[in-house]
């Protein structure tokens, strides 16, 4: 089952985003989903929000979500991310391009 997860990052701004995703992809940038190169990611937002930044993804699973989190978590940790715990929910309904 597809699941949603939103990550806020209260006082960050694009700049975390940046580093992260460089971090994330080896410095290739992530302009398609194969830049990231675990598979199960949807869809995939990031923008500012009051107070901090926000990001908003839709995975295939849990699972394969966990199995990206791999990745990422030691990434947020690298760069003083300690505290962040997302929001994840199943998906009742996704619509895709």
């Amino acid at each position: 089952m597809a699941v949603i997860v939103t990550f806020e990052f209260p006082g960050a701004g694009q700049e975390l985003y940046d580093a992260v995703i460089d971090r994330v992809t080896g410095g290739r940038g992530f302009t398609r989903f194969a830049d990231l190169g675990d598979p199960g990611l949807i869809s995939h937002a990031a923008g500012p929000v009051d107070g901090g930044f926000r990001v908003t993804e839709v995975w295939e699973s849990a699972e394969a979500l966990e199995k990206h989190a791999q990745t990422f978590g030691p990434i947020l940790a690298d760069l003083g991310q300690v505290d962040v715990r997302p929001t994840v929910v199943p998906a009742h309904h996704v619509v895709v391009r």
